[in-house]
């Protein structure tokens, strides 16, 4: 299974990912990663562990259509068969749905579908809930909406600060993330 990380940031998701599977023995490429963002730290962190690396931003293009377009075209041209999202900024449009059909998947820093959006670790802690987690869930047309694969729950206790609670809120991802990329592969070597 040929894999992409959409990433736009440090890339901590892509390397728990990359470690995760460097250890298992599975048929699993990390096959390139992707962002939109020109100094995104996850293109250091791929270049080191020998990953190729793809960059452009929407800017470059003369709308989303044409942006989105060529991201597509260079998914198929290097046979992606799941596209990863990890930390990446953008909301897919309707030809990657159109051409990766439950083949695209994101985490999330919240138990979905509360706390959605870009802030979902903020909104839980000014929220005051006492639990909170991180989501693994396929990728539609909304944000944040579509069907959920995996959960974690995450403690919030009267020591935890903001920061605290992203710690253990990114240890948790990288903890999820890889098991469940492993159950999906998995799942589909069964069916071949």
């Amino acid at each position: 299974m040929r894999i992409a990380v959409l990433a736009s940031g440090n890339g901590s998701n892509f390397a728990a990912i990359v470690d995760f599977f460097q250890k298992e023995k599975l048929s699993v490429e990390i096959a390139l990663v992707f962002s939109d963002k020109k100094n995104a730290f996850v293109l250091e962190r791929a270049k080191k562990v020998g990953v190729a690396t793809y960059q452009f931003s929407p800017q470059d293009f003369s709308d989303k259509k044409m942006y989105e377009k060529s991201l597509l075209e260079l998914l198929q041209q290097e046979k992606i068969d799941l596209v990863v999202l990890a930390g990446y900024m953008r909301i897919i449009g309707p030809q990657l749905l159109a051409a990766f059909p439950k083949k695209i998947i994101n985490i999330h820093p919240s138990l979905l579908p509360a706390f959605p959006g870009l802030h979902g670790i903020k909104d839980a802690y000014d929220y005051g809930v006492k639990v909170t987690g991180v989501t693994v869930h396929y990728i539609d047309d909304g944000v944040d909406t579509g069907p959920i694969i995996a959960q974690v729950p995450v403690l919030i206790t009267t020591d935890d600060d903001l920061t605290s609670l992203e710690t253990k809120i990114h240890q948790a991802e990288h903890q999820l993330y890889p098991a469940v990329l492993k159950e999906i592969v998995l799942e589909k070597q069964d069916r071949h």
